[in-house]
């Protein structure tokens, strides 16, 4: 069936404005150029590959061969960011993260479908008035906008500092696109068709706008974003690269035997991410759609190669959050395994952060706008829950270690929070006790260690940061009326209607009660719905 996007009604037009243009690029601020992918895995990266367990590395099969060269070679050329995590992983949130600095809940957007407060700044702004030309082409997701059956609208009222967003759109993953003859329309479609009525590919269509864009700027600095729908489901690509991944063999993951499922944690167990079976093709069709990227990734490279703007330009590769892609028997997002949370973030500046350098230290995507912006020269950001990690980009260092926690909170259920050093992680959650993971001797997150002796040293640092970091963050699971958690000055004790439940006790009370909850709890708590 076809569908189409409405985008901007500027979406044939030129968005020059002499007003806003300065008659000379000021050469000392850098071009920013970010790439956003959609539900992405780091284990289908080179670059993230190499610094695997072996168990990681080969949760599908030891025969498995992916090659990312172009994504690596950002990687060899700038900074590999190993324990980046989402701020909450559910696109709309982690989205809203990104641009604006803070937690979902401060951003206004904690839950898919809901508009990022229109009264918050973002790193676009901040670009915006210090005289760059700001894109945005792709997916946004951050306007609110309802899905509306054969289409998809997107008239948000406000920029969010970016000037031209004549292909950005808020939501959909049908994977061909076709610009037709009636403005501001892009039909879209997930059967492709031949001849005349063929449709382009949506990772190819939107990176060749983006070499558009870039071939049709003015002489302001830029700031491009690119944000590609893929590798989110549907599990679908184009020639060549299913048939380059159709015959590769892939095994069950470990992690789902009859014994490790049921000694899952509840917060692992049920809801839309749980998969009734392993599919395999699903997952070559995933490494088909990440391989796509990866091209499309190379083009722009040569692009900017090419145009000599290769040291002047920042470029960022990330995503918004990752996939479980079926371990733990589990897909797409929305707990806090390391496959959900744990997201790739690469950024290369020639000029001022060296090669092959490798950051150990706990990255949250709240700190992306300060960071950016401070390897920029701007801090006019305001307030933000992120914090400027700049210098760890532009230090000497080669490989800088850990050191530091970030805080991930469960977007829109508010049924778990976590925090994590990217060694160990501590999980908080209604449905379970409490689980500490350490993610170093055992990567596949089977083992709770919460319990153990050796640990509680570990146990009381991480729980004491976590409570400390949910006040500071204004936790919405603190203020909800549905019980939760507290903390004691020694322990935590729980208040949940779900402890001591089977699964099928828990699936039968979610099944009549958890949608009613969920849109109790926005309405009360949230300005916005």
């Amino acid at each position: 069936m076809n569908r189409f996007l409405y985008l901007s009604s500027a979406l044939f037009l030129s968005v020059s404005n002499s007003s806003c243009f300065k008659d000379k690029t000021d050469v000392d601020k850098p071009n920013l150029l970010v790439i956003m992918t959609d539900e992405h895995s780091i284990r289908t990266l080179g670059c993230y590959r190499e610094h695997m367990a072996e168990c990681q590395r080969n949760l599908w099969g030891s025969s498995l061969k992916i090659e990312t060269p172009n994504i690596d070679r950002l990687a060899s050329e700038g900074a590999l960011c190993l324990n980046f995590f989402t701020s909450a992983p559910v696109s709309t949130p982690a989205r809203a993260s990104f641009q604006t600095g803070l937690y979902p809940a401060a951003a206004g957007a904690p839950i898919n479908g809901m508009p990022m407060d229109s009264n918050l700044m973002t790193f676009a702004d901040v670009l915006s008035e210090n005289g760059y030309s700001t894109t945005y082409v792709g997916k946004w997701h951050l306007a609110g906008v309802p899905k509306i059956p054969g289409r998809m609208y997107y008239e948000p009222g406000f920029s969010f500092g970016w000037q031209n967003r004549n292909y950005m759109f808020e939501t959909d993953h049908e994977k061909w696109y076709k610009v037709k003859e009636k403005p501001n329309r892009i039909y879209i479609t997930n059967k492709n068709k031949e001849g005349d009525d063929a449709y382009e590919y949506s990772t190819d269509f939107l990176t060749n706008k983006v070499i558009e864009l870039l071939e049709e700027r003015d002489n302001r600095p830029f700031c491009m974003m690119l944000s590609i729908p893929d590798p989110h489901s549907p599990d679908l690509c184009k020639e060549p690269y299913i048939s380059q991944y159709a015959k590769i063999e892939i095994t069950n993951p470990s992690t789902n035997t009859e014994e490790l499922l049921n000694a899952r944690p509840g917060w692992g167990i049920g809801g839309k991410a749980q998969a009734e079976k392993f599919v395999p093709k699903n997952i070559r069709n995933y490494f088909a759609m990440v391989k796509c990227i990866d091209d499309n990734v190379g083009k722009i490279l040569k692009y900017l190669d090419d145009n000599s703007l290769t040291d002047n330009t920042i470029a960022v590769f990330t995503s918004d959050h990752g996939d479980m892609l079926y371990n733990h028997m589990r897909v797409d997002k929305g707990c806090p395994y390391d496959d959900a949370i744990r997201v790739p973030f690469i950024v290369r500046y020639p000029s001022r952060i060296m090669s092959g350098k490798v950051i150990k230290r706990a990255l949250n995507t709240t700190d992306f706008p300060p960071t950016i912006l401070g390897l920029m020269g701007f801090n006019e950001l305001g307030e933000v829950h992120g914090e400027d990690e700049s210098c760890i980009l532009k230090d000497t260092v080669s490989v800088v270690e850990n050191g530091r926690m970030v805080y991930i909170t469960d977007s829109p259920f508010s049924e778990w929070t976590a925090i994590t050093d990217g060694k160990y992680k501590l999980v908080l959650s209604c449905k379970d006790k409490p689980w500490l993971l350490d993610i170093e001797k055992d990567p596949l997150e089977i083992q709770n260690y919460y319990d153990a002796p050796e640990y509680s040293d570990i146990r009381k640092r991480f729980q004491d940061e976590l409570i400390l970091k949910m006040k500071k963050y204004d936790e919405p699971a603190l203020k909800l009326d549905r019980p939760f958690l507290y903390s004691s000055d020694d322990d935590i004790t729980y208040k949940s209607p779900y402890y001591g439940m089977n699964r099928k006790q828990i699936s039968e009370v979610e099944k009549g009660t958890l949608e009613k909850y969920i849109i109790e709890m926005h309405r009360d708590y949230y300005r916005k719905y």
